[in-house]
């Protein structure tokens, strides 16, 4: 019996998964960033510095405090190193940089990063 025998899930599309996860880490940051900015004015009585469009507060506190989860919680030391590294830098970094500087080999470092990437998926439950 071969495993696509034994799976009971639906197949899923890697790339799908990847990029999904690449565009939600980079909204992450984002989002970090606003949470961080929010507080601030609250802190300072300034509450309407700038403009707003859209007022989605509670969803965007949200999704930052279950991402900050899924990153702490749902990975170990190396795939986090690479999420950090790879998508929530300030610079674009690539990564044959990332696994010379963590002394890790290509295969293993990409099957690193594809777990890193799934874990994440399963925990904020894409998939």
């Amino acid at each position: 019996m071969s495993a696509t025998q034994l799976t009971f899930l639906p197949p899923i599309d890697e790339k799908e998964v990847r990029n999904t996860i690449i565009r939600e880490l980079k909204r992450y940051k984002a989002l970090k960033v606003q949470l961080e900015n929010r507080k601030e004015r609250e802190a300072a009585g300034m509450n309407n510095l700038f403009p707003q469009l859209r007022d989605q507060h509670s969803l965007n506190e949200l999704k930052v405090c279950q991402m900050d989860r899924a990153l702490k919680q749902s990975l170990d030391d190396d795939e986090l190193r690479i999420i950090k590294a790879k998508y929530l830098s300030p610079q674009k970094i690539k990564d044959i940089e990332i696994y010379m500087e963590m002394g890790l080999k290509k295969d293993k470092y990409y099957q690193v990063k594809r777990r890193a990437i799934y874990n994440l998926a399963t925990a904020l439950g894409i998939i």
